[in-house]
């Protein structure tokens, strides 16, 4: 099974996204998306911007992760 975190982009340059996940910011390969614009919320799993996602998908799985712990 995979995990991923959601995260909140804050830039974007080159291919690479600096983004928000709960407050750690990290920087991960934005390469499988067509476009990454700051603002966006992107599903991140191992340093890989995987999918892009709604601000409400974003809300609903940081209150599932938050749950968990």
């Amino acid at each position: 099974m995979c995990v991923g975190l959601p995260a909140k982009v804050i830039r974007v340059k080159d291919g690479m996204a600096i983004v928000d996940a709960s407050g750690a910011r990290r920087e991960v390969s934005a390469e499988l998306l067509n476009t990454v614009d700051p603002g966006d919320y992107v599903m991140v799993h191992a340093g890989l911007a995987i999918a892009k996602i709604t601000a409400d998908d974003e809300e609903e799985s940081a209150s599932v992760l938050e749950s968990l712990s």
